[in-house]
């Protein structure tokens, strides 16, 4: 996507139309981001799915990720299962139940999607598996409304092609004793995190809290490696990066600090029998949320230590505090390098990876806007005109040319 020349502008635009407060998280952030890489240290990103992809968040941090700037993602499965369909894409949806389906398998309100997709693509999905064309051209016709949404999910034919590829992504990564996103991303674009990934020799795991989602494409990245290995292997990446930045993503405390991490998690025991182990200290953990809560615990744990000690008396932080208290906010609140940005996602990426990047010297050919914004909305159409579905060509090619390693 060619940045526009005004680029700058709208991104100061973004950066002043936030919350004082949270202009002041992002500002620390960058500083500390900017001061790791400066000492060679590494950057995770840990996502959800949902926003990140409607903002095109996924997408810019493929994009930070070839530039050198991100050096590690966790993920959820439903944001694999989006990227192997091409991210965003355009579908139509109408009444399924008009063209003859059964309503106990459609969802709410009989909802059908029929994929836009140009002919060649429709040709290459042909080839591989059958496919209703009389259905396309049936649904195509229907009344109903194109939208742009998170790939493949419940549009037909992508949708059912990205669950069927998943197997056999599965059957490459059990043959060759890797994690379904590792195979995966031998055929992904390379605009997308999994292309990013092996294009750079960068890892992208999915963490186990995030295994459901995505539906077939979850459960074959659940059957590639057993739990064991993947909080292992997350383990690993956590240890091996200085910054961990969370975006929307729930559920963090099963990531950050789990079963092999030892300040503020449960990895005592491990460490007891000789498992390797991480550990928070000393790293910066930046959370990219909506909630203000996160922000009262944050300021709690730092005026009077309000989580620590009702975890050192053995008391409920919800009542103590008298916070819903999500689970993440434990681990969070209390590392003492934590940053917690509360904004919109889709306004808060922008101006953190344009000021990283000018205060790297980098240029990036991709930023993302928020959605809602003109900039956004031509985001969101170079999206679904630009990062391809997965390549199962590419896929036998790239295991051809591995060979035995």
């Amino acid at each position: 996507m060619a940045i526009a020349s005004d680029t700058a502008k709208m991104i100061e635009g973004y950066y002043l139309g936030l919350a004082a407060d949270t202009r002041e998280m992002v500002d620390r952030a960058i500083q500390e981001i900017v001061r790791r890489k400066r000492q060679g240290g590494k950057v995770m990103v840990i996502t959800g799915s949902g926003p990140n992809i409607h903002e095109g968040v996924t997408s810019l941090i493929a994009e930070l990720m070839d530039k050198g700037i991100v050096d590690a993602v966790s993920t959820s499965s439903a944001v694999i299962a989006h990227e192997l369909a091409g991210t965003l894409d355009k579908v139509r949806r109408f009444d399924g139940t008009k063209l003859g389906l059964d309503r106990n398998t459609l969802p709410k309100g009989g909802t059908f999607e029929i994929t836009q997709m140009s002919q060649e693509w429709l040709d290459r999905i042909c080839a591989e598996m059958p496919i209703d064309r009389d259905l396309i051209r049936r649904g195509n016709e229907q009344p109903g409304s194109v939208i742009i949404k998170a790939a493949g999910n419940m549009a037909y034919p992508m949708g059912l092609r990205t669950e069927r590829v998943s197997r056999e992504i599965l059957a490459a990564a059990k043959a060759y004793g890797l994690p379904f996103e590792e195979t995966a991303g031998w055929g992904a674009d390379a605009r997308t995190m999994l292309g990013a990934g092996f294009k750079r020799n960068l890892p992208v795991l999915v963490s186990v809290p995030q295994l459901v989602g995505g539906g077939g494409v979850g459960l074959a990245i659940g059957d590639s490696i057993s739990v064991s290995e993947r909080c292992m292997r997350m383990a690993r990446m956590i240890d091996s990066c200085d910054v961990l930045i969370e975006s929307a993503i729930a559920l963090t405390q099963e990531i950050h600090d789990g079963p092999f991490e030892t300040y503020t998690g449960h990895g005592i025991w491990p460490a007891w029998d000789g498992y390797p182990t991480t550990r928070l200290e000393g790293k910066a953990l930046i959370r990219i949320d909506l909630d203000p809560n996160l922000r009262k615990v944050w300021d709690l744990q730092r005026s009077d230590s309000t989580v620590q000690s009702a975890i050192d008396k053995g008391l409920p932080k919800t009542k103590l505090t008298g916070i819903p208290f999500r689970m993440e906010m434990s681990g969070f609140s209390r590392l003492e390098s934590s940053l917690p940005v509360v904004g919109d996602i889709g306004e808060v990426w922008p101006v953190l990876a344009w000021k990283v990047a000018a205060e790297l010297g980098i240029e990036l050919d991709f930023i993302s806007h928020p959605q809602q914004t003109p900039a956004g909305q031509a985001m969101r159409e170079w999206i679904v005109d630009t990062i391809q579905p997965f390549n199962r060509e590419e896929l036998i090619k790239n295991m051809r040319k591995r060979g035995y390693k």
